[in-house]
């Protein structure tokens, strides 16, 4: 069985793999969606992660040759009042880097001590333009002074995970996908899919 992944991220598209790959139990495989740079973008209207990848999977299943998924996810640190929140990924403005979001939210947090934060992963499956079901994970961890590992991308190395005793970027991929929330949210959907289709 194949679905298909809505995203041009390809650090979301090497832990969606890895995560499928897992969970599937090599019944399921996942394909990004052809040509989906030339597809004029999905507006993202929404207010929370479930609106947002919903829009997006409903958009993007119509141009699919089968069931495809979209996520929303993004960081929500206490103090901030959840922000960054669904503008994770342009808490800097349009086209901001990683680098710059980075930087915005440690001079957000300057002075603080309370680094209570937790990423939340939201995935939307639909299929021909119809949403069928989304799935939530969360993963809690805190917000540490200075980027710390190589690895993973966005907020990654700023997040300590008290488990691991490291930052997400310090974390191997592998590692990562025992408790990400991206991970937390794709066993269920793979859960449910292969639970549907051998019904």
């Amino acid at each position: 069985m194949r679905l298909y992944c809505a995203t041009t991220n390809a650090g979301k598209l090497r832990e969606f793999c890895l995560a499928v790959e897992r969970f599937g139990e090599g019944r399921l495989d996942v394909e990004a969606l052809a040509g989906l740079a030339g597809i004029p973008p999905c507006e993202e209207t929404g207010a929370t992660f479930e609106e947002n990848a919903a829009q997006k999977a409903v958009y993007y299943s119509a141009h699919a040759p089968g069931p495809l998924f979209a996520d929303d996810s993004g960081l929500e640190v206490r103090a901030l009042g959840g922000a960054p929140g669904v503008v994770s990924a342009r808490f800097a403005g349009e086209g901001a880097t990683d680098e710059a979001n980075n930087r915005l939210l440690l001079r957000k947090l300057a002075g603080i001590e309370d680094r209570a934060a937790q990423f939340v992963c939201v995935i939307a499956l639909a299929e021909r333009g119809r949403l069928i079901r989304t799935f939530r994970g969360i993963v809690e961890g805190r917000i540490i002074d200075e980027a710390r590992g190589p690895n993973g991308f966005g907020y990654d190395p700023l997040f300590f995970h008290e488990p691991f005793g490291c930052t997400f970027g310090e974390a191997s991929a592998e590692r990562k996908l025992l408790v990400s929330h991206r991970a937390k949210a794709l066993e269920q959907m793979v859960a449910y899919w292969i639970a549907r289709s051998t019904a």
